[in-house]
């Protein structure tokens, strides 16, 4: 668990990438993006309240169950296996890491789409009606917390992760790195990047997954698109989509936000 120290050096971490992240992105919007009105003042609130929640509270609650994970599913895989991933070159540790949390965080999210229990949840991060870079942290921290187990028990299973791992920083850089790219697919850009749109998810990519209405439960990799050309769930089409948001009622306080979805459906 981490020291209360620890916490606070997080927190003033978060307040400068706030800053440079909104000296990125807010100029990009405003000159690349879709004329929209401002954002309404409570939810531009509730979207910075969810940056530090969602940054926060998953790093406070995964701390002790990651090395619980890591003691306990450690005789799962014959260490021939793990002796043999470990000797492999670096670069093809970090690549081969890097796609098996991809495939797990695509799992995560797809299944937080299908498993009614779990969409309670992520049903939060759909509420946004505008797109922007923001909308990336809008989400509830059980939902978060699900989705990284997903992408961080595989490589703690493998050996990929862990404090025996070579590279045990892993699950830190791919989610520091993750989370830059998911600002900006959430971005509100009207960028398309032509034959790099096969190669990694981009806002177009991106932004059909959070359509209201049509084409919906598509697009749930993170990073590779292949992933859902492999699963049988991409979908993007030359035009962007005119509506975001869900049907599925979500409160209109923080706090209601946070607390419904622990309630019985």
């Amino acid at each position: 668990m981490p020291s209360l120290h620890e916490v606070l050096v997080g927190a003033l971490r978060l307040w400068v990438w706030l800053a440079l992240l909104s000296a990125i992105f807010i100029p990009l919007e405003r000159w690349f993006g879709m004329r929209h009105a401002p954002v309404p003042r409570p939810e531009l609130r509730h979207n910075l309240a969810y940056y530090f929640i969602s940054s926060l509270v998953p790093v406070v609650l995964l701390s002790a169950p990651i090395a619980l994970l890591g003691a306990l599913l450690q005789p799962l895989v014959p260490d021939a296996v793990r002796a043999a991933l470990q000797d492999l070159p670096a670069a093809v540790r970090i690549v081969l890491a890097f796609v098996v949390a991809e495939t797990g965080f695509y799992w995560g999210h797809r299944l937080s789409h299908e498993i009614p229990w779990l969409w309670r949840f992520h049903a939060v991060h759909h509420s946004t009606e505008q797109m922007s870079f923001l909308a990336n942290t809008r989400s509830h921290p059980v939902d978060m917390i699900v989705t990284r187990l997903f992408g961080i028990v595989p490589l703690l299973l493998l050996g990929l992760a862990g404090p025996n791992a070579a590279g045990s920083a892993m699950p830190a850089l791919l989610l520091v790195l993750g989370t830059f790219w998911g600002f900006f697919i959430h971005a509100d850009l009207r960028w398309r990047l032509g034959p790099l749109e096969w190669l990694v998810s981009t806002p177009a990519f991106h932004h059909w997954h959070h359509v209201r209405r049509g084409p919906i439960n598509r697009n749930f990799a993170p990073t590779l698109p292949v992933l859902d050309r492999l699963f049988g769930t991409h979908y993007l089409p030359r035009h962007w989509p005119e509506e975001y948001g869900t049907d599925t009622p979500q409160a209109g306080t923080l706090a209601g936000q946070l607390l419904d979805p622990l309630r019985k459906a």
